[in-house]
């Protein structure tokens, strides 16, 4: 059957799902004018794109922190994207902070019940990011989602939605915002794997015992000597690489831990999220 199709009626598909004008023609004419028709195959247009670029990589996007108003709940989300051509898109970074918001009013335990999420009215985050797939034709992702609750919450950004972290305090106070943030940013430039050593994955310790002694036999130091040689490397590695114990990158006299006991005696960390394009 041959349907006429006004340019309102191509305008109004493409201001409701940003697809491009030929894509919206296109669906409309599959649909025979129906308007919700020609939104569900557009999504089912997403949906192969998304099937046919899963292999793609989509190492660019924006990283949304953000906290409640009370400071006790935090969430951190990753939008990516294949190029920085559409990540830089003020739609979709407006995309990325809508999802943001709408984790941080539910706080779903998993990704999944994020995707599950009402975005708007019948659709949901995942349906949404389909839509984006469809109308830009790279692969869209929700492909992080952290969250954290603690007695104080302080959230960072880096490097223009580049990064971002979450930080749980053990105590409340307007005084431990600073100390907070500075927690943040250093986990953002340093990258600890850990909050503490009794946090560290046990692979993560065997594969540093290891290579520890590898590098001891490089140097031709005696077998009985090795193990004792590891252990002392895997000390350097807990100082390098586990929060409360890594140099205060703002203050070398200092390291985490003791710079928040500068603070209170009793202020520590209980925990951390880090986000990070790529």
């Amino acid at each position: 059957m041959s349907v006429t199709l006004s340019a309102t009626d191509v305008k109004n598909l493409r201001d409701a799902t940003g697809a491009g004008m030929m894509d919206c023609k296109a669906a409309l004419t599959e649909a025979e004018g129906d308007f919700e028709k020609a939104i569900e195959v557009l999504r089912k247009r997403g949906q192969k794109l998304s099937i046919k670029r899963a292999d793609r990589d989509a190492k660019e996007g924006v990283v949304i922190a953000m906290v409640n108003a009370d400071k006790t709940k935090g969430i951190v989300i990753k939008l990516s994207s294949e190029t920085d051509f559409v990540s830089k898109n003020e739609d979709f970074i407006n995309n990325a902070k809508k999802i943001a918001e709408i984790a941080l009013n539910t706080f779903p335990a998993t990704l999944e019940d994020l995707k599950n999420q009402t975005f708007e009215g019948n659709v949901t985050i995942g349906d949404k990011t389909t839509d984006l797939v469809a109308a830009i034709g790279e692969k869209i992702e929700v492909a992080n989602y952290e969250r954290l609750e603690a007695p104080q919450v302080e959230f960072y950004i880096h490097m223009g939605n580049k990064a971002g972290v979450l930080i749980g305090l053990n105590k409340r106070g307007e005084e431990f915002t600073e100390a907070g943030r500075d927690a943040a940013m250093q986990v953002a430039a340093m990258k600890p794997v850990a909050l503490d050593k009794d946090q560290v994955d046990a692979t993560v310790i065997a594969k540093e015992i290891e290579i520890g002694k590898e590098q001891a036999r490089a140097e031709g130091k005696p077998e009985a000597m090795l193990e004792k040689i590891a252990m002392g490397k895997l000390e350097r590695f807990y100082k390098d690489s586990t929060l409360l114990n890594q140099q205060f990158v703002k203050d070398g006299s200092h390291t985490i831990s003791s710079y928040l006991k500068s603070k209170d005696k009793d202020l520590t960390i209980t925990g951390f999220k880090h986000v990070m394009l790529g």
